[in-house]
């Protein structure tokens, strides 16, 4: 039950780091401050503000832009996230919308302009700030491209301008005018994004002096502003869902030793630390709310009443572990609350995967565990409880070669913890390790001895004998 505890208050802690931003609610106008290189993290970010968002129906999103470009499959998530979202988005280049956050502009409905600012400049380029060989440049370009024509045309905007921003080798024409000359990649200032050709703005609805400007020229309601500023901690949210699988094994393995030793200590801490982490990562990437986290403790207490209260009452536990996974499962999934769920392969294969490599991995340790744990002075040490009364420790009844002394089937003890179903229990005069075959036993219970496997004594309760 403390474990239990724990794992609660640490979740409090993690909540009370989000309390500090202003909370979104209906009709909000959220801005999201979309500044520096373009990246995962950032993704991250936006996703977790965009299903807040859709989740108590704002108003609308506004990016708030200043960035130099940046990563570019992270540019196209963040395009393919807006574009699906049913909440208006807008964007205001808040003095530089180069390359990356170029085509993020495009992604949304209206861009606007600070009065000196600048958007374009996509062409790919390494990591490094290298030039692409020229083969995989024309693929790259060639695919991007054409991706990124089709946003514009969705969105209202003249396609050829992304031939302009991205590729060196077309000359961008609008309605018979140049806009770009071949050889040159476009740049467009404030005042060149918004000038007229073919009918419309080049690019740009409008300049705006700042943010309150462009709601009220949008006629969006300048009192409902909110913003959103990354926690900075979507950096760390990217490793964290990469090592999701290890985190659910921590958590998992956790759980298994603190049943295998009487009392709370390490293995119950590190547990919790471990699903901890998973959830808030999860959180922090956008991917998962509280909710989950409330049905994974809720799942948890229904295991805990079944084991301390109710032992035997299959469907405590059995309810208790279908909720952890339910909630394990939706923590990884990539849902938002406006949207209807596509169920698709790409939905379904990271929860699988990661809670199938948690759960092979698991069963693997705790088979080893089984086998090797018992044996070693560290976990005999961790096993003795100290609300034991004095008597031999187990080291008197196991030989120097770790080998448990002769115990005879029928042997009659009792148990002096819990067996849940390993626990510590009292056979003549010594005090053993024991296991039941499945069977949960309170400390109190007489017991006798099945047979001995190895090191494993396996005990049941005593049989009871007719007068």
């Amino acid at each position: 039950m403390k474990s239990a505890l724990l794992f609660l208050l640490l979740s409090l802690s993690i909540s009370s780091v989000f309390a500090s931003e202003k909370p979104i609610q209906r009709g909000s106008v959220v801005i999201l401050h979309v500044t520096g290189p373009i990246s995962d993290a950032q993704f991250f970010f936006l996703r977790r503000v965009l299903k807040n968002a859709e989740s108590v129906s704002a108003a609308a999103l506004i990016l708030n832009m200043d960035t130099p470009g940046g990563d570019l499959k992270a540019t196209e998530k963040i395009v393919q996230m807006l574009g699906k979202s049913p909440i208006p988005t807008y964007t205001y280049v808040n003095t530089n919308a180069g390359s990356a956050g170029a085509l993020i502009a495009l992604g949304t409905k209206k861009i606007f302009m600070s009065p000196v600012s600048a958007i374009g400049a996509a062409a790919p380029v390494a990591g490094s700030g290298q030039e692409i060989p020229e083969t995989m440049n024309a693929k790259i370009v060639s695919y991007y491209s054409g991706y990124f024509r089709s946003v514009a045309q969705k969105n209202g905007y003249h396609a050829e301008l992304v031939d302009g921003f991205m590729n060196l080798d077309k000359e961008v024409k609008i309605g018979g005018e140049i806009i770009n000359p071949k050889g040159a990649l476009l740049t467009l200032s404030a005042q060149e994004a918004t000038r007229p050709c073919g009918g419309r703005p080049l690019l740009a609805s409008g300049i705006a002096t700042d943010i309150e400007d462009m709601a009220t020229q949008c006629g969006l309601p300048v009192d409902k502003l909110v913003s959103q500023e990354p926690s900075g901690f979507e950096t760390i949210a990217q490793w964290i869902t990469l090592l999701a699988p290890f985190l659910l094994l921590g958590g998992v393995l956790g759980a298994y030793l603190e049943l295998k030793v009487p009392g709370f200590g390490v293995p119950g801490i590190l547990s919790g630390i471990c699903f901890l982490l998973f959830f808030s990562g999860h959180y922090i990437a956008g991917l998962t709310g509280f909710e989950m986290l409330a049905l994974f403790a809720m799942g948890v207490i229904f295991i805990l009443l079944e084991l301390v209260f109710f032992p035997g009452v299959v469907v405590m536990a059995l309810g208790g572990t279908v909720m952890i996974l339910i909630s394990l499962f939706l923590a990884m999934a990539d849902f938002y609350p406006a949207q209807p769920v596509h169920f698709s392969y790409d939905f379904f294969l990271t929860p699988i995967l990661n809670i199938s490599i948690a759960i092979l991995l698991a069963c693997i340790f705790m088979a080893l565990a089984s086998r090797f744990l018992p044996s070693l002075p560290l976990f005999r040490r961790l096993s003795l409880s100290s609300k034991l009364e004095a008597g031999p420790s187990i080291a008197e009844g196991i030989t120097d070669t770790g080998e448990i002394l002769p115990l005879a089937p029928g042997n009659e003890g009792i148990a002096l913890t819990a067996l849940r179903p390993s626990g510590r229990a009292q056979i003549g005069q010594d005090h053993f390790d024991v296991l039941t075959d499945g069977e949960f036993l309170p400390a109190g219970t007489p017991i006798q001895v099945l047979k001995t496997i190895g090191q494993k004594i396996i005990v049941a309760r005593q049989k009871q004998t007719s007068p």
